[in-house]
Parts: structure tokens; C-alpha cells; sequence
């Protein structure tokens, strides 16, 4: 049960689609049928506005940040738990059982939970994200330079093992829900933060 109930809690914490539930509360749709169709909240921004995108990335963030503090007090002292269970929150916000297993694409969450497990490595992963967003206004671009500095700061920065894969299964489903905008950026067909989209 110390290993089922974290994992448990955590994924259905991630399925709380936040960007789901204020488009729904303020617009009165379902925000994966508009901009771009993700439940995050760079498309919060889009369709909705500032406000209720940079609520969105809090709440989302805090799920992260939550799930792995469930883990630390379920099970104390095993932190790899408390890693499983913010992976978990991915997980859950990735692929929300509450919708369909249609969601975000985790980035929100994998800061919180990163942030909560290794604080420096997401720090200047960070860092070197929001300046490639304020460079070049791709927010993928900054979200999937993030994802890859995970694992590669973890294991520079001498991280336990549990860590290191924790970075690269996240970097693997950021790429792998990013897959649609890897391919936009590659034909210079990307959208650029501001820019509006088209409801789907």
C-alpha cells in the first residue's frame, strides 16, 4: 500500500484538468475543441486570456509539487516513492482518466514535480527555457529544451539514480506529446507565442 496509494493518489491528482475546468467555468466550453486543442495553459492563454493562463500554470505546477509531497508522507523515507508519485501527476495530467485520457502535455506539472525532487536541476533548466521562449517566442521550443536538460542536469549534477530516470521518462512523453509541434517547428510552421489560432 506505501507504493500503490502515492502512485494512486498522485495520477488522479494529475487528471484534474484545471485548463479544462476554467474554460469551462468561464467560457463554457471544452478548451481542447479551440486553439490548439491542448488542455494547458499556454492554449488557456490563447483562447481564455492572461489571468486564467497564469492560474493555470500555477494549479498545474501544484499538482506536481502535491503529488510528491503525498509520497514523502505516505511513505517516508523512500524517496523514489515520492518520485513515482509526481510521475504519476504527469502521468495523470498527460492521459486524465476524468477525460477521456485526452489531456495537457505535462510540462506545467513536470516543473512542480522536478522543482519539488531537485530544485537546482529544474532551476537551470528553467532558466535557459524562458530565455529560449523570450528568444524566439516557441514556447515547445523552450518547453522540450527543458524536458532534455532534465535528465542531463540530473546526472551532471550528481542526482541519485531514481532521479536520472524519473528526467528521462519525463523527457520522453514531453517529446512525445510535443510530436506535432517537433514537426511544426522543423517545417518552419510553428505558432509563436501571441499568435491566435483557428478553433478546431
Amino acid at each position: 500500500m506505501q507504493f500503490i496509494l502515492p502512485v494512486l493518489a498522485g495520477y488522479l491528482l494529475g487528471s484534474v484538468s484545471f485548463s479544462y475546468l476554467l474554460a469551462r467555468l468561464i467560457k463554457g466550453i471544452d478548451i481542447r475543441h479551440h486553439g490548439s486543442g491542448n488542455a494547458g495553459a499556454t492554449n488557456t492563454l490563447r483562447v481564455i486570456g492572461l489571468g486564467p493562463a497564469i492560474a493555470v500554470l500555477l494549479l498545474d505546477a501544484a499538482k506536481g509539487v502535491l503529488a510528491v509531497w503525498l509520497g514523502r508522507w505516505i511513505a517516508p523515507g523512500e524517496p523514489y516513492i515520492a518520485a513515482l508519485s509526481g510521475l504519476a501527476a504527469v502521468i495523470g495530467h498527460n492521459w486524465p482518466v476524468f477525460l477521456g485520457f485526452r489531456g495537457g502535455k505535462g510540462v506545467a506539472t513536470t516543473i512542480g514535480v522536478m522543482a519539488t525532487l531537485a530544485f537546482f536541476q529544474a532551476l537551470y533548466a528553467g532558466i535557459v527555457a524562458i530565455a529560449a521562449i523570450a528568444a524566439t517566442r516557441f514556447v515547445s521550443l523552450g518547453s522540450l529544451l527543458f524536458a532534455l536538460l532534465i535528465p542531463v542536469l540530473a546526472f551532471a549534477l550528481d542526482y541519485p539514480p531514481f532521479i536520472v530516470w524519473i528526467g528521462i521518462i519525463v523527457c520522453v512523453f514531453a517529446f512525445i506529446r510535443h510530436r506535432s509541434n517537433i514537426v511544426k517547428l522543423v517545417q518552419g510552421k510553428e505558432h509563436k507565442l501571441g499568435t491566435k489560432y483557428k478553433s478546431l
